[in-house]
């Protein structure tokens, strides 16, 4: 579906020509949420004069994981795009030894990359993995994790004694020397470990952090500042709250404006903390203070027509040239400010689904990506200006 562009037409757009594109160069098989970016993540060492340069570089993770392909061919993607999300290269594939397809794979996978795009870690319900590509299979290692205790938790896992805990996200500093990996799932017992580069450039623990305050499992995990090579903070989002560590004094702190029971789809720390919660978007006050958005444009369901301020939003992004800018992905489409999140109105010309990420490349248009598949949109453009919204929209 296309808006103010035929199928087919050329890639190079008019900065202010309205479009949305669809992108069918992912790998696998193309069946359901095959062409689903779940993760998306740049370059974490660009310099400030590099970096509006190389935006359009970045990699996603994909997973194949639909009935139609035979189990032991479905696989995790980590794939490369250089022309902000048109063309996408395979780097390296997870083979079904490494995630387990029948429990919540494809949509909680964790990537983090390394200076270069020469190594990346991956987060599955087996663990955590060090992926380093090859020209033929890439090398995957084991990053070593807790493992599920003779004393199981009294929530029911599908998971034996011994077996690796669920490794939920991962972030890697903008050096690539150092790593941050959540573990737990509905075990009661959400933990964050500390890695370092060892001698053979493998994930060396330090050991356990700070018990996070709160026994709910992790979604999110974001630095307060994505390019530091020694962040100041780290903020975890969990299952009913967000929550700051602060890096020095290694203590916790919870962040205030967000409402109970939040579980913290995604956290965005460009030009101030943002949060894509469930039921709410969160703006940025403080470090440790955020406002919750309450223009009542958001549909609350996708079956139904009503309206408010609450939404299940599962991602935020901000323009780091023109923070003003941002994306939310959600249950019931994708929505967009220009104003800093005062203002929101839904974006037309997507299919009808629920979309979970997005990614803004240096010429302002964005990569959408979700269920219904990705796309490569000009939503900011002058010719996008608001318009009547149809129910096939």
């Amino acid at each position: 579906m296309v808006c103010g562009q035929e199928p087919g037409a050329n890639s190079k757009q008019n900065a202010n020509d309205c479009y949305v594109r669809e992108v069918k160069t992912l790998p696998g098989s193309h069946a359901y949420a095959a062409d689903f970016v779940e993760v998306m993540a740049t370059d974490p060492s660009l310099k400030a004069s590099d970096r509006a340069r190389d935006r359009n570089v970045l990699w996603g993770l994909s997973a194949d994981l639909s009935d139609e392909v035979p189990a032991e061919e479905r696989s995790l993607f980590i794939s490369k795009s250089t022309d902000g999300g048109e063309t996408w290269t395979v780097v390296a594939r997870l083979g079904p030894e490494y995630f387990d397809a029948g429990i919540d794979e494809g949509l909680r996978n964790g990537l983090s990359v390394a200076p270069g795009g020469g190594e990346f870690v991956v987060t599955t319900q087996k663990g955590a993995f060090q992926v380093i590509p090859r020209s033929s299979d890439a090398v995957v290692k084991y990053i070593a994790g807790p493992r599920v205790p003779h004393d199981r938790p009294w929530v029911s896992i599908t998971k034996k004694e011994g077996d690796p805990v669920r490794a939920a996200a991962a972030k890697m500093t903008a050096d690539g020397k150092r790593l941050i990996v959540a573990y737990g799932y509905f075990d009661m017992d959400p933990k964050l470990f500390s890695y370092h580069r060892g001698r053979g450039d493998e994930w060396v623990e330090d050991g356990r952090l700070p018990q996070i305050p709160t026994d709910l499992q992790i979604f999110s995990m974001e630095w307060d500042k994505r390019e530091r090579v020694r962040p100041r903070a780290l903020y975890v989002g969990t299952g009913d709250q967000i929550y700051r560590l602060d890096l020095r004094t290694m203590r916790w702190s919870e962040v205030k404006g967000v409402e109970p029971d939040s579980a913290i789809h995604a956290i965005n720390t460009v030009g101030g903390l943002h949060i894509a919660a469930c039921w709410g978007i969160y703006e940025p006050v403080n470090a440790d203070l955020v406002w919750k958005v309450t223009d009542e444009v958001f549909i609350y369901h996708r079956d139904q027509d009503e309206t408010g301020s609450n939404i299940r939003a599962y991602g935020i992004e901000v323009d780091p040239v023109m923070p003003s800018r941002q994306v939310v992905t959600a249950l019931t489409g994708v929505y967009i400010t220009t104003d800093g999140g005062q203002n929101w109105r839904r974006m037309n010309g997507l299919p009808y689904g629920e979309y979970r990420t997005a990614h803004f490349n240096a010429d302002g248009t964005v990569i959408i990506s979700g269920l219904p598949g990705t796309f490569v949109a000009n939503p900011f453009a002058s010719a996008c200006g608001p318009r009547l919204r149809t129910r096939e929209d």
